[in-house]
């Protein structure tokens, strides 16, 4: 009697908990997440953290164009649990491998599937179409309802106003962050993702999605007054026509009612929800890469070589001290080649300009360009050439322009302004991926969304933008914060993948002295900041973007940038506050380099270094100068020994930063 009488307790604590019988509990492998799905009438789940209420009960379905409602009134006929506890031996990435260790919970329905993961570092679902014919998806409802008075970090879409259709689906996802209430959502704009809200207690959670194949990107909107937000989904391109930049771009003027074209069985993107108790611990989270598709397993991609690049644009070919006319021209080219086979840089880009302008071809090259004659010359230099692409030039004739480049001896594209990430445009990326592949090609994605772990099936994809980076300070004037920007994104945007920031800037500016110049750019902050950026910014592919010439004259800044690695063997982060400052440290071999950069708040800071291997080390030493807040350029470089059980005290200056080489002590 005692023993049913505790069995009755604990059978109506389960239905006071959960709420009803039909709803399944699914909770992480360290136990403190949880996630409670309800199945009865309409498909709806909730997250806890440590027992914390995360997102509240949010309704999720997909419905097709014959009317067929994946998630409404749906009854389940089987569910199946699995706990995976896994390595991924990871290709390019901020770690040679990561523990992956998640529980499943899988609901198979009559018309399609449910699946929930549970990680120690988030939650992820999915949905799997059983439908035997092709199909047309009208609408996701992906709902976040968050409790009252939440507040996030929202990068709120910079919308072209000449988008032809009106619409905010035409961006180049670059955006900086409104830290606001979600209930004073500004009426009617989206927002770009990964978006990051902040729970009570400190606790943060980003909301983006991964392995997006063959599906429009989501974006997320919210309503004035109200804490939830709702997944929003740029309709079928209708009709279109060639414009926009330079007439590189695809331009959509209608849409069709439907958001996607779906084969048989199609697979959803999983929508991601990760949680960090921590700020920092977002800024190291594996979430979409784990939840990318694999590599295949007979691809070979061992001829990726990522590496750093000496790049053009940025400072506007304006090189001095040489007896030649800079520019877009061959003389110029081998000057960079030069430059970067001396340095040890990798590549070489040459951006926009070698091909005949508004012609949206690549086989109409500048008369100033020899190419073939620059690939020979770099080739003989032990570097590698990468050409830039308009969107429309590289996809019209993609296998061609692939097949010809390759042969060449050209090494990847950085493909731009495609500006878009419905339906076609995601199913490009997918297709440029496989040909440049097939080509044995890099590509680096410009003037996109965020990535979904693309480049974890084709890793011959080394970057995105999808980031407000250090272009910007090209043409911003004063009011924009760069430097706020810079400790936000690495625990927001950086959380979906690498960024192609495009730091290294030797021209540094105070708050009060920075402004715009477009030919001879300068950075916000100073320049151990930009130092600090190789570490903390993720991006196996990594420009210095300054000029060659002006690096030439920062000797000890140039040796440090060219000698730092691009993908890393192990990844820690160390302190950081969202928006405020951060520290990161990575492993190559046996050296590791840490980076740390501050808001425009001078901060002192203690780095306990017991992350390293018991034993001495040698430290190599950047920190802000002690008159950095007045010239940003003013630095200090020390080399001294440290142990694994000290710390380092570093003052950082106002918009100041840090970067360190530590190498076992000989």
């Amino acid at each position: 009697m005692k023993r049913l009488l505790t069995l009755l307790i604990c059978a109506t604590l389960t239905f006071n908990i959960y709420g009803s019988t039909k709803e399944r509990v699914l909770t992480s492998p360290n136990g403190l997440i949880e996630v409670i799905i309800n199945t009865d009438n309409q498909l709806t789940y909730r997250v806890l953290h440590d027992t914390q209420l995360m997102i509240d009960n949010s309704p999720i379905s997909i419905r097709l164009s014959d009317g067929t409602i994946y998630g409404d009134g749906d009854k389940v006929k089987k569910v199946t649990r699995r706990d995976v506890d896994n390595i991924v031996e990871c290709n390019f990435y901020k770690k040679s491998k990561i523990v992956e260790k998640y529980n499943e919970l899988s609901l198979k329905f009559k018309e399609f599937t449910l699946i929930f993961r549970a990680y120690d570092s988030g939650v992820a679902y999915r949905f799997i179409s059983h439908s035997k014919v092709p199909f047309e998806v009208i609408e996701e409802v992906a709902t976040f309802n968050f409790p009252e008075n939440s507040k996030g970090y929202i990068p709120y879409v910079n919308a072209r106003k000449y988008a032809p259709d009106k619409s905010q689906y035409y961006t180049s996802f670059e955006s900086q962050y409104s830290y606001t209430l979600l209930s004073d959502w500004q009426k009617g704009r989206l927002s770009i993702t990964p978006l990051m809200v902040e729970a009570k207690g400190g606790k943060k959670i980003n909301i983006t999605e991964a392995d997006l194949l063959n599906y429009p990107g989501m974006f997320l909107i919210g309503e004035s007054g109200s804490s939830t937000l709702k997944g929003e989904f740029a309709p079928y391109p209708d009709k279109s026509k060639q414009g926009g930049h330079n007439m590189l771009q695809d331009e959509v003027y209608s849409r069709k009612q439907y958001i996607a074209k779906c084969n048989p069985e199609e697979i959803f993107p999983w929508r991601v929800i990760a949680i960090s108790s921590e700020d920092v611990e977002m800024a190291d989270n594996d979430l979409v890469y784990l939840l990318a598709s694999p590599q295949e397993d007979e691809s070979d991609f061992s001829w990726v070589k990522p590496g750093k690049v000496a790049w053009d644009w940025w400072n506007d070919w304006n090189l001095y001290g040489v007896d030649f006319k800079a520019g877009i021209n061959n003389d110029t080219y081998k000057y960079y080649i030069d430059f970067a086979s001396k340095e040890g840089i990798e590549y070489v880009i040459l951006d926009e300009g070698w091909a005949v302008n508004k012609k949206a071809d690549l086989f109409q090259v500048v008369p100033e360009i020899d190419l073939e004659e620059l690939v020979k010359y770099a080739t003989e230099r032990n570097v590698g050439l990468i050409l830039w692409a308009g969107y429309i030039a590289f996809d019209r004739e993609m296998e061609r322009v692939c097949k010809h480049y390759s042969e060449m001896g050209i090494k990847g594209f950085k493909v731009d302004f495609m500006d878009r990430d419905d339906q076609v445009m995601v199913d490009f990326h997918h297709r440029a991926a496989k040909m440049a592949a097939k080509h044995k090609m890099m590509i680096d994605f410009h003037g996109t969304y965020k990535p979904t772990g693309l480049h974890r099936k084709y890793p011959n994809v080394i970057n995105y933008e999808g980031v407000f980076g250090l272009e910007q300070m090209k043409w911003s004037d004063s009011s924009i914060d760069q430097v706020t920007y810079d400790v936000t994104v690495p625990y927001i945007r950086m959380m979906a993948g690498p960024m192609d920031y495009t730091q290294g800037a030797m021209k540094n500016a105070t708050r009060r002295n920075y402004r715009p110049v477009n030919s001879e750019a300068m950075s916000q902050g100073t320049r151990c900041r930009q130092l600090a950026q190789y570490v903390i910014f993720e991006s196996p592919l990594n420009m210095l973007c300054d000029s060659p010439s002006n690096y030439l004259n920062e000797r000890e800044s140039l040796d440090y940038i060219s000698s730092i690695p691009t993908v890393w063997e192990e990844t820690v982060a160390i302190d950081g506050k969202v928006g405020e400052y951060i520290i990161m440290a990575r492993r190559s071999g046996d050296e590791w380099y840490i980076g740390g950069m501050t808001n425009w708040d001078a901060r002192d800071i203690k780095i306990d270094l017991s992350f390293l291997p018991s034993g001495s080390y040698q430290i190599e030493l950047f920190k802000d100068g002690v008159n950095a807040e007045r010239a940003a350029r003013d630095y200090k470089r020390e080399i001294f020994n440290i142990n694994s059980s000290d710390q380092l005290d570093i003052h950082l200056a106002s918009g100041g930063g840090f970067a360190a080489k530590i190498s076992i002590a000989k």
